[in-house]
């Protein structure tokens, strides 16, 4: 620690400086040593001592204001020490990795660190602005929720410290070099021929390399809870196909409204949504769990909706879709898929699900099996929409057909009530409910026109899917 000392322009003329944080400074407090060099008795009296280099010659019977800098490294009672943050429950610890290193300056809420757990990423940003001193955790290494992580000295960034230019100036490019050779249309051509037999052979073949990566986190725990599934359910898969026609006219033809209306687009997912709901509702067995020795029935429907990231499948949940219309439900979709892709996800948004649709059919799958999410007893999968020749009415026509497949636990489910729950989402999927509805009137007051009249209404507003998409 010095005090470095700084003779300004002004002579003979006696003043006293006062710097925030240095001691009181006047002409009393200094004198001179062997030469022209002047001593500081009050930081002399603090037991510091100026080198050669920091001592300023003066004039004699000259007094020269000064300015004193207080210059020193890191005062560790400034220091903090970050701790990482607290995770859910169900989550114990999880592997870091470091994105700031030592020195490094950061600003408020920028990001330090990333822990990986077994069902997401948590960010670790910044307290406070300042530069990192000291990690107390090795990159990859386990961390437990609360668990301090690394130190941090609080301050503004430092004078060398600039912002990046979002792009690099521009480059100017040499002007081209006259030409000294001779141009190609004065070279004579000459046919070139090879001797037969003198051509050499050459093996063409690829690099031929390994590279072993270590699996992440998330991936292993992918991988051991699809083990697990496979090894403790009685996994049976049953297959349907589905007419998408009226769906694929619905959207095509309702969709600015809706889009105008909802500010979202109608998509693919929410016809299935509400169809699973209504179906599970009906069947209530394939919502329902097992338990050790009992049977867990649910009277609600949590639907989680599998999204692919690039670290991995997540499979965020839609909560109490049976009360919601398809506004919500594509809003929701949005919402989730955006956190999803952004690795923004928390560890609530995935838990509690009670049954699982995965579509492949986005990545272009023709046919498949899924796998049931633990701890569920059943998974739809949905598959691509293809051109496909059916009979219809004994002519053969050409339908978009979509394949789907239900994969549940058979010893929950039986299969005639898994082949049911298909077909009630088939149902559901290609042809619009019917329902028969009665009207009780006042016969003194309401003439039967009347009556008939208005029910009519009632039926041409719920049969026009503009009703049901716009306003439920």
């Amino acid at each position: 620690m010095h005090c470095l000392i700084f003779a300004s322009v002004h002579v003979n003329h006696r003043r006293s400086v006062q710097t925030p944080g240095i001691p009181h400074l006047d002409q009393d407090d200094w004198s001179q040593s062997s030469g022209s060099s002047t001593v500081c008795h009050k930081c002399c009296a603090a037991g510091r001592s100026l080198s050669a280099s920091t001592r300023v010659p003066i004039a004699q019977m000259s007094f020269v204001p000064i300015r004193a800098i207080h210059a020193s490294g890191i005062r560790l009672s400034d220091v903090i020490v970050v701790k990482g943050p607290e995770f859910a429950e169900s989550i114990s610890e999880g592997d870091i990795r470091w994105i700031k290193k030592v020195g490094d300056f950061v600003n408020e809420d920028e990001l330090v660190a990333e822990i990986e757990t077994d069902k997401t990423s948590v960010e670790v940003p910044a307290p406070q602005a300042g530069t990192i001193v000291e990690l107390l955790v090795e990159d990859g290494a386990k961390v437990v929720a609360k668990q301090e992580i690394y130190k941090l000295q609080p301050g503004s960034a430092p004078a060398g410290v600039r912002e990046i230019p979002k792009s690099p100036p521009a480059v100017s490019r040499p002007p081209p070099r006259p030409m000294t050779s001779t141009p190609v249309a004065s070279i004579p051509v000459q046919r070139i021929t090879v001797p037969s037999g003198s051509t050499p052979e050459v093996a063409i073949t690829g690099a031929r390399e390994e590279i072993r990566v270590k699996m992440n986190r998330m991936r292993l725990r992918i991988a051991s809870r699809l083990k697990d599934a496979q090894n403790t359910y009685a996994m049976l898969t049953t297959f349907n196909e589905i007419d998408m026609s009226n769906i694929i006219e619905m959207r095509a033809r309702y969709q600015k409204d809706f889009m105008k209306k909802h500010g979202v687009k109608l998509g693919l997912m929410s016809p299935f949504v509400r169809a699973a709901a209504y179906a599970l509702q009906e069947s209530p067995v394939v919502n329902a769990v097992i338990d050790e020795n009992e049977i867990i029935y649910r009277h609600f429907v949590d639907m989680s909706i599998a999204v692919a990231t690039p670290k991995g499948l997540v499979v965020p949940v839609l909560r109490n879709v049976e009360s919601m219309n398809y506004a919500q439900i594509e809003k929701e979709l949005a919402a989730l898929g955006e956190k999803a892709r952004d690795n923004k996800l928390a560890v609530e948004d995935m838990e509690g699900g009670t049954f699982t649709i995965s579509n492949g059919g986005v990545f272009g799958s023709v046919f498949g099996t899924p796998i049931i999410n633990p701890p569920q007893s059943a998974i739809l999968g949905m598959h691509g929409i293809f051109d496909t020749p059916v009979a219809i009415n004994g002519k053969v026509e050409i339908r978009p057909i979509m394949k789907v497949a239900l994969t549940y636990d058979h010893r929950l489910i039986d299969g005639r009530e898994a082949v049911t729950f298909l077909r009630k989402i088939k149902s559901a999927v290609e042809i619009r409910p019917i329902m028969k509805v009665a009207l009780t009137y006042d016969h003194r007051l309401i003439d039967g026109r009347e009556a008939v009249t208005f029910l009519r209404k009632i039926k041409s507003a719920v049969e026009d899917p503009r009703t049901i998409l716009m306003n439920l």
